[in-house]
């Protein structure tokens, strides 16, 4: 008995410096935050007549594929990246597809696992101006835009960006158009009532200083629209006093929450949980053949044990915790961690301050 005890010890012995060692560290899969959609628009046709055709206009995060499903269509859209961030694609109307004034148009942009996606604010079959229908007569009033601006650059040359920001009735849908950029720019709200976006110029767009923009604010089946009051490029006086504006309202660490996600984080065994394991195995395969185990069942029972003890520690030291992904409101992004959910939603406008998380 002695013997067989020894070799049993022997035998553990053997097996524990494998168990022993640590295991590879799993990195975390770092989640990207979500495809941006800067705008998604269709040159509408008069009529839904075979033969016609719609051609969509997608601007947004480069590198993806972007399909649109049209109300009443027989098959999808896929749209083809023509330039960095630009999609398009043309759908000829077909005698099978019921496409009426009522249809609408939604995009789905993938790219990577993470999809995006935005319905159009507009019909594609352009309606007769009959004036307001009755769903729009019992929405009461139409809303309302209070301010519109687009902060330009002091150039309109590629790769410039333009600022569009709009306060008004909260809870719509907010586009802007310039003349010289094909299709419409999307503004998110960022907060009730005030609606951002931004748009970066691409060489294909001829837009001139005094170009038309106008924005359009649409809650439910009302809309309004509002021109911009002043020339894209601006004078050196009005560039002096946006100067001063901006360093008045500078704020370098406040951005929008994109995503928050939980992650769980496996604990390690410990000694305590392996050595443990592999006694209660070795005394389990000793009891077989009524407590005449061989030295074979010992050993196999204190080699399981010693696996599973060390898995069952680590199962109950797994926790989770929750990864918030800000977008700063310089481009760039920064992720905080927190051990609960945190009290801000996905879309929430936020402050940095000293590796915590405000809301604004």
């Amino acid at each position: 008995m002695n013997n067989r005890i020894a070799a049993a010890a022997f035998s553990l012995a053997a097996v524990l410096p494998f168990a022993f060692q640590s295991e590879p560290a799993v990195a975390q899969t770092s989640r990207s935050a979500d495809p941006r959609i800067d705008g998604f628009d269709v040159a509408p046709v008069p009529r839904s007549i075979p033969g016609r055709e719609l051609v969509f206009t997608l601007y947004g995060t480069p590198g993806g594929s972007a399909v649109v499903q049209i109300a009443g269509a027989t098959g999808g859209l896929p749209l083809a990246e023509t330039e960095a961030g630009v999609y398009e694609g043309t759908y000829t109307i077909r005698s099978r597809d019921h496409i009426t004034a009522a249809s609408k148009a939604t995009v789905n942009l993938r790219v990577g696992n993470k999809v995006s996606s935005m319905v159009l604010d507009e019909p594609v079959i352009a309606p007769r101006n009959s004036g307001p229908t009755a769903a729009q007569r019992a929405a009461g009033v139409a809303p309302r835009i209070e301010r519109f601006d687009v902060d330009a650059p002091s150039s309109l040359a590629a790769g410039e960006e333009l600022m569009l920001s709009l306060n008004g009735t909260p809870g719509g849908t907010a586009t802007a158009q310039i003349a010289g950029i094909k299709g419409k720019l999307a503004m998110a709200e960022t907060r009730p009532g005030v609606y951002e976006g931004s748009y970066t110029i691409k060489n294909r767009d001829q837009i001139a200083p005094g170009a038309a923009v106008t924005s359009t604010l649409r809650v439910r089946d009302r809309e309004t629209t509002a021109a911009l009051g002043h020339p894209l490029v601006r004078s050196q006086a009005r560039e002096g006093q946006r100067a001063e504006r901006r360093a008045a309202n500078a704020c370098l660490t406040c951005g929008t929450v994109e995503s928050i996600n939980p992650v769980q984080v496996k604990g390690e065994g410990t000694y305590l949980g392996k050595i443990g394991g592999g006694i209660a195995g070795a005394l389990i395969g000793s009891q077989i053949g009524n407590g005449k185990g061989t030295t074979v069942a010992e050993i196999a029972g204190a080699a399981g044990g010693v696996l599973a003890g060390n898995e069952i520690e680590k199962r109950m030291k797994t926790a989770t915790h929750y990864e918030a992904v800000v977008r700063l409101d310089n481009g760039g992004t920064q992720t905080f961690s927190y051990a609960a959910p945190p009290s801000f939603a996905v879309g929430a406008r936020v402050r940095a301050e000293n590796g915590v998380l405000t809301a604004l």
